[in-house]
């Protein structure tokens, strides 16, 4: 669902449960973010997040093991550490059980990678395959990563590249090369686990989310408009995916890029010194499956975070500057 009909679809149930009545709910409706979370005691919080989706790819043990990852990210943006999740599937009942049983072990196993376990399920016969989890994690109330806590002066940092929904779409139309499609499922089923633990060792962290189906732009802004700042992109130090401009040349682009284009591009400024092509702006807000982590940390903190970071194997994009302002990004 887009950005515009989903906050619409929100709104009202937002109202039904006012933050005052339930000062256990420390992230909910009222703050959105990329997860809840619910304060069990003093040093204790439980996280809860939900996500599913139809297949990305053919092969069915990588789409569960790709659909499991993307859950298991929204544990890794609050700062959390995953227990259990539990399977959410559709399935044909034309369609081989089997193809359903390689699903659900590409699932189990990148949730054992986790160090979590799948304790259980629920199935439905529907007309398209879908899969996901439902993932429950843990959090001290006082680490909790959220999306709002950007301040003026820090610095952002990417830690995947970008591509992931023009270069699946290429796959659907069967123009995808084996080259492209081997650096997407790597980059899609790649757990933020470590990216999330080098953010929440390092001092001066102050906002976290994770880059999905809204794109780079949709949540850069989702993360200022909470914040109540602005950004500056540097696009030059973007990484993308194997040869995904090309294809995004060629207007190749999930629906969902239209959509958040259409949202959040009236927050959006293009600064002067060069010249976009349509394609190029559109691939900002391209919808990304099991995205990186975007993390503000304050400038003086950014060589520990990046040195973590890269300690661990991981990427660190340094991609932009958080100034005041009130949700808006402009792109350079």
């Amino acid at each position: 669902m887009g950005p515009e009909a989903l906050a619409q679809v929100l709104r009202p149930l937002a109202g039904m449960f006012q933050a005052e009545d339930y000062p256990d709910l420390l992230v909910g409706l009222g703050l959105p973010d990329d997860a809840a979370v619910y304060r069990l005691s003093p040093d204790q919080g439980i996280i809860e997040t939900v996500d599913f989706f139809p297949p990305v790819v053919d092969d069915p043990y990588t789409f569960g093991a790709v659909a499991a990852a993307n859950a298991l990210s929204d544990i890794y943006a609050m700062g959390g550490r995953p227990l259990f999740a539990l399977n959410l599937a559709a399935f044909p009942d034309d369609q081989p059980v089997e193809v359903l049983g390689e699903i659900l072990r590409g699932g189990a196993e990148k949730v054992r990678e986790a160090g979590a376990v799948i304790a259980g399920g629920h199935t439905v016969t529907d007309k398209e395959p879908k899969y996901g989890l439902a993932v429950t994690g843990l959090v001290h109330p006082d680490r909790i990563l959220s999306k709002g806590g950007a301040r003026a002066g820090d610095r952002l940092v990417l830690t995947k590249p970008l591509g992931t929904g023009v270069l699946t779409t290429a796959h659907k139309q069967g123009r995808l090369s084996d080259l492209d499609l081997t650096a997407v499922v790597a980059s899609m089923v790649h757990l933020n686990r470590q990216a999330s633990e080098a953010a929440q060792a390092t001092a001066g962290v102050h906002a976290v989310t994770d880059v999905t189906g809204f794109g780079l732009l949709g949540h850069v802004h989702e993360m200022a408009h909470l914040a109540g700042v602005s950004v500056v992109l540097d696009t030059s130090q973007l990484a993308w995916i194997g040869s995904v401009r090309r294809y995004a040349e060629q207007w190749i682009f999930p629906g969902g890029s239209e959509r958040n284009e259409a949202f959040y591009s009236r927050w959006v400024s293009v600064a002067p010194e060069r010249q976009w092509a349509d394609w190029e702006l559109r691939l900002l807000h391209d919808p990304q499956t099991s995205g990186g982590l975007l993390i503000a940390v304050a400038e003086e903190h950014l060589p520990e975070l990046v040195e973590r970071l890269r300690t661990a194997g991981e990427p660190a994009y340094v991609i932009g500057e958080v100034r005041p302002g009130a949700g808006e990004i402009v792109v350079r």
